[in-house]
């Protein structure tokens, strides 16, 4: 049986180390002893959490005041043993053991208040995207392609897709003409961009790992695109991997980090500080980009 390392596509969980950590929708919190940590100025702007309009059976409505502004959460207890935070289209859920107090609680949520506030952020620039969803995929609409954003163009006179720009390293509003109707519907425009952006992934990811692979003496079994929605990128113990065809979206840099991410682990299986060192051999400086993607958030990318 095969191990499969793999690189989370979205933290969705707090996290004590500064590395990436395994997928969780669900954090783990022990009830707090201390509740006199040093509080900071608040960051604006300030991210509304507002009480849903009916609470479960057995919940109640908290609201606590964080470093970083107030929050209100639902609170329902259960036999847990760890108080349970989970993000949802309500806002924030809190699960506590019914022996722990009520300050404990709170005091779990100020612990954990940037992840939380973190996480309330991406759902609500999501929402807010979903709002404005149809608009993307049509006459002029615009979708990030390798760091930049790229213009769409319909035109039914066209039999293939041409892009006017250099096609691996496009500028700002470069054009993708797409041979479709100026009135074609939404998802004829969507499916007809997500071909293109997939096959671009598949030629420049190819030629990226290839590019790794011979500077590093390795070799693997195969590899090919996925649509994970939770993950980036993963590699097998006996030599597959498999890359998000949406990282096309972002830049060279968070690319090559990625997949250097995925051949280190033909070496060290694990995130332990042997895998870091390998992966620092293979790609030097990679925190510029790993930084970088972790500032992504759902909001980032187009709906797809």
């Amino acid at each position: 049986m095969s191990v499969v390392n793999q690189l989370d596509l979205f933290t969705d969980h707090p996290s004590s180390s500064s590395l990436p950590s395994e997928p969780s929708l669900e954090a783990s919190v022990r009830p707090a002893t201390n509740l006199n940590a040093p509080l900071r100025a608040a960051p604006q702007p300030m991210t509304p959490t507002p009480r849903p309009p009916t609470l479960p059976d057995g919940a109640r409505w908290r609201e606590v005041v964080t470093p970083a502004q107030s929050i209100g959460y639902v609170l329902r207890r259960s036999r847990r043993k760890s108080i349970g935070l989970v993000i949802n289209d309500d806002g924030l859920q809190v699960t506590a053991p019914g022996w722990v107090p009520l300050g404990q609680v709170d005091a779990a949520v100020i612990e954990k208040h940037k992840w939380i506030v973190n996480k309330l952020r991406v759902r609500q620039a999501r929402q807010q995207q979903l709002a404005t969803a149809d608009t993307q995929w049509q006459h002029g609409g615009q979708v990030p392609y390798l760091g930049q954003r790229i213009v769409l163009m319909l035109d039914g006179t066209r039999k293939a897709p041409e892009f006017d720009g250099q096609l691996y390293m496009p500028s700002e509003n470069d054009i993708l003409n797409l041979a479709l109707p100026a009135d074609a519907d939404r998802e004829r425009v969507r499916d007809s961009v997500h071909a293109w952006l997939q096959q671009r992934a598949r030629i420049w990811f190819g030629q990226r790992l290839e590019y790794f692979l011979q500077a590093n003496q390795l070799g693997i079994r195969r590899w090919r695109l996925s649509s994970a929605a939770t993950r980036w990128g993963s590699c097998s113990s006996d030599g597959n991997i498999m890359l998000n065809w949406r990282l096309i979206h972002f830049d060279h840099g968070i690319i090559d980090y990625v997949i250097a991410h995925e051949i280190a682990h033909l070496r060290e299986m694990n995130h332990s500080k042997a895998f870091w060192q390998e992966l620092g051999r293979i790609l030097p400086g990679f925190e510029q980009a790993r930084d970088r993607l972790r500032q992504h958030d759902p909001g980032s990318l187009p709906l797809l």
